[in-house]
């Protein structure tokens, strides 16, 4: 039923739902399996700004008509945007990675060697996109990611501490460590993540989405953004309730089945594995699709996904090459799932203010939106209120790792 409903949304869903792909995934299970129950605030927190900063993404790109990146090029000129857009491949590569790796322990979850599932999941997401068949098989790949919601079942079978659970969402607190504000940045970084909203604004731009279209499209957020962050919190929860409980960490992708154990015993590691590849599948198709666009953009190239490769061949060569290295790399022996998902993410933490901050100031720029689309001073306040918040997550970060 949950797949059919969301098989009738756009964009919002599409974008929010992909931030549960392996990268968000390993994020949170280690954050409950490592933390137990302490840090599950910080996922709420970075949903509040999922809701809020994608809204901002598609309301520039109804009010502009133009992708982030070319909205750059047109206020700040083509230097900036193509910084901005190798930014974005120096952001999206490592977690392009990820979705890849996901897939491959997926795929070892099942015992099938890691190495040609992932060759033959790149050959496919690859033939699909240049085919232009993409629209055709997204929701069906959003539908099987959400296999994962099955988490939430899971956490409230493990019986946990519905006490703890409920002070840990609404009381921040958090040990004075390293680890811990690492783990705190990569789950804002998994969570509202640089790629996403450059996704969101793109696409939104690419099918057309108009004006007129504001209230579902809000709707279609706050609902895709939820989801997200209600996925994210059960999985902190059922790996606090399964595995921290047990002194237990989150070293590879079985060890994050483990805590669907309560819910679906000796068929946990199977249900995990086809979620997680649905999740992949569906990640590793957005994510270099999201870099595609900021790339051309960049380089005032044409990013149509209606259009025949042929017609855009910088476009589609920029999402093969993608795929292709990411998979390539991820297909070496010995690559890991979870320290290679929260690297990524806490480069994404890293890079995030400062998309963050540009897409407030076009939001605002007469030069850019009519004077009625400006953001008005209060909806402004709290998007820096919001962005305060994101910097000094990386704050403390890099002065847990400097006072390490």
């Amino acid at each position: 039923m949950l797949a059919a409903f969301l098989a009738v949304l756009g964009p919002g869903v599409l974008a929010g739902m992909s931030d549960d792909d392996p990268a968000g995934v390993t994020t949170y299970s280690v954050l409950g399996a490592d933390y137990g129950y302490q840090l599950l605030w910080t996922i709420p927190v970075a949903t509040i700004l999922l809701v809020g900063f994608h809204m901002l993404a598609i309301r520039l790109a109804m009010t502009a008509g133009k992708g982030f990146v070319a909205l750059v090029r047109q206020r700040w000129g083509p230097r900036a945007a193509i910084a901005t857009g190798i930014a974005f491949v120096v952001a999206n590569i490592g977690t392009i990675c990820t979705e890849f790796a996901g897939i491959g322990a997926a795929a070892e979850l099942a015992g099938i060697p890691k190495a040609p599932a992932i060759v033959l999941s790149a050959a496919t997401i690859a033939a699909l996109m240049v085919g232009s068949s993409f629209h055709r098989v997204e929701r069906l790949l959003l539908g099987v990611s959400t296999l994962l919601a099955t988490y939430v079942i899971a956490g409230i079978l493990a019986t946990p501490d519905w006490g703890a659970v409920g002070h840990g969402l609404v009381v921040p607190s958090t040990p004075i460590t390293a680890a811990a504000a690492l783990t705190i940045a990569a789950t804002l970084g998994t969570t509202l993540a640089p790629w996403g909203l450059a996704f969101i604004q793109s696409y939104t731009v690419d099918k057309g989405i108009a004006r007129k279209d504001w209230l579902p499209e809000r709707w279609e957020v706050t609902v895709g953004s939820v989801l997200t962050g209600v996925i994210g919190v059960f999985v902190a929860i059922a790996c606090a309730a399964t595995l921290h409980a047990h002194g237990l960490h989150v070293d590879d992708a079985s060890d994050a089945a483990r805590a669907l154990e309560p819910f679906a015993g000796s068929y946990a590691t199977l249900l995990f594995g086809v979620g997680l590849a649905g999740a992949g599948l569906l990640a590793a198709a957005i994510v270099p699709l999201a870099t595609s666009y900021s790339l051309a953009e960049a380089f005032a190239r044409a990013d149509d996904l209606g259009d025949r490769a042929r017609d855009d061949r910088f476009f589609y060569g920029c999402f093969v090459a993608l795929v292709a290295a990411a998979a390539a790399f991820v297909s070496l022996p010995g690559v890991p799932l979870v320290p290679v998902a929260m690297l990524s993410q806490v480069v994404n933490a890293v890079l995030l203010a400062p998309h963050l901050i540009m897409l407030v100031l076009l939001n605002r720029d007469r030069r850019v939106v009519d004077e009625a689309d400006r953001l008005s001073n209060r909806w402004a306040i709290a998007a820096w209120l919001g962005i305060a918040v994101v910097l000094a997550s990386v704050v403390a970060m890099a002065a847990g790792q400097l006072l390490r």
